[in-house]
């Protein structure tokens, strides 16, 4: 609801709520406040409008550079506060390292790195385990890269953008119409230019414009668990793991976390049957996958029935002709998930909203203009990133016993060989992440009128 010189209310304006007396006097206050915040500051310029879903890595990210180029942002966020999943650890790569560094959060990010430089890996049915130097493997495949929990990353990016952004909390999006108007679960409707989905694999900006994710995924044929339990093997930045034919095991702390991460690759030559709400299920499938594999992973899987964080979910791609339609976008997992836990999603995220958010401002908001540019420049960073992911399910997730063997033995020469004998091994192994490394991005300086 705006509010004319005479006092009288006019049409809503994007951003604003479309109820009445209690906008209109809102709409009036904030005209005559002198101490307006940065979002009502931006809002007062007339800057455009922009609502994103989702507050975990992407939404805060893309809602970061969009203020930086002079548009007026709002993120809501189904989740009452903050995720606190127990997420894995996620990694980094250059082009999304360079991106942290301009947002000015790279110390945090490097203080909060799990900095695990370790590897033992235990095969099945064999006695001794074989260990390997992971920072030579990570060093060989990038000179800037780290390591880090998702929640953290999270938090940092949320923190950079607190301030110049408005996040709502325990809201969801309901309705997205042709005009803009946008319906939530909980509070009234309101009117905004564009709206991006930011909101992961199970995407509801997706679903609403676009349908059904069915007609999108793409099963890898393997599945994902994860479990926060307590560190009882006192791991200190190292990564255990078990390999069979078929399914990985792994357990991991970090330098300043007082427990640890259980995390169970598995595949299935079917898809399996099971609502992504049925938490009961999902952990009787895994449990029914990994049982008798070691005492290690037995053990494990008895914190099941304790863990404060659980995670489980099929290793999917998302495969879009488009991730535009009318006046919205989408951004991260939401568009072109390469597959949880295999495909770099994290760093194919920030510079995905990095480069959504520099478009947008290189067609002065123009999203006839940007959107397609954004998913031009965006492609082959895409199409790479799948078939990269599909590539390391391979290795990560051994199909026969000679597969387990090469994973193992493989890690060892790496690390028993010297630099220049191990390096063509090391090029195999790690192309995946080199993909990531080499990611070109272009600049796109903030808008100087845009301090807010």
């Amino acid at each position: 609801m705006t509010v004319s010189d005479d006092g009288l209310a006019s049409s809503p304006m994007p951003g604003e709520p479309l109820d009445d007396a209690r906008g209109m006097a809102m709409a009036h206050a904030s005209l005559t406040r002198d101490d307006a915040g940065p979002v009502e500051r931006m809002r007062r310029k007339g800057a455009l409008r922009i609502l994103v879903s989702g507050a975990s890595v992407a939404g805060p990210v893309l809602a970061y550079w969009l203020t930086r180029h002079g548009f007026s942002v709002t993120v809501v966020e189904r989740a009452p506060a903050l995720r606190k999943t127990g997420g894995h650890a996620v990694d980094l790569f250059r082009p999304a390292m360079d991106i942290s560094e301009k947002m000015g959060v790279l110390p945090r990010v490097e203080e909060r790195a799990t900095a695990t430089n370790r590897m033992t890996v235990y095969r099945e049915g064999a006695r001794r385990p074989v260990r390997a130097d992971l920072s030579k493997i990570f060093g060989a495949a990038s000179d800037r890269h780290v390591e880090i929990m998702r929640d953290d990353l999270s938090e940092i990016y949320y923190d950079a953008t607190s301030d110049d952004v408005e996040y709502v909390f325990g809201d969801s999006i309901t309705a997205i119409s042709p005009d803009g108007e946008v319906r939530f679960e909980n509070a009234a409707p309101r009117r905004f230019d564009l709206v991006v989905g930011a909101d992961g694999l199970h995407s509801n900006v997706r679903r609403l414009t676009f349908g059904d994710e069915s007609r999108f995924s793409a099963f890898t044929g393997a599945y994902l668990g994860v479990l926060t339990l307590p560190n009882v093997l006192a791991l200190d930045r190292e990564l255990l793991m078990h390999v069979g034919v078929g399914r990985t095991a792994g357990m991991y702390g970090a330098r300043h976390l007082g427990d640890a991460r259980a995390l169970f690759l598995f595949r299935s030559e079917r898809e399996l049957k099971y609502h992504h709400h049925d938490e009961p299920r999902q952990k009787e499938l895994l449990r029914g996958a990994f049982s008798g594999m070691h005492a290690h992973v037995d053990r494990w899987l008895d914190e099941l029935d304790h863990t404060p964080a659980f995670y489980f979910d099929s290793i999917t791609q998302l495969r879009m002709d488009t991730w535009s339609r009318g006046r919205v976008t989408l951004v991260g997992d939401a568009g072109y998930c390469p597959g949880p836990a295999v495909g770099g999603s994290t760093s194919l995220a920030v510079v995905g909203a990095y480069v959504l958010a520099g478009e947008l401002a290189r067609a002065d908001g123009d999203h006839e203009r940007a959107f397609p540019a954004y998913e031009r420049a965006m492609a082959e960073h895409v199409r790479g990133s799948h078939a990269a992911a599909l590539s390391a399910a391979k290795t990560l997730i051994p199909t026969s016993r000679l597969g387990v063997t090469g994973l193992a033995q493989g890690a060892r020469l790496i690390s028993a060989l010297p630099a220049g004998l191990s390096r063509p091994l090391l090029r195999l192994i790690t192309k995946s992440a080199r993909l990531y490394d080499s990611m070109t991005v272009d600049e796109y300086p903030p808008s100087p009128t845009a301090s807010v």
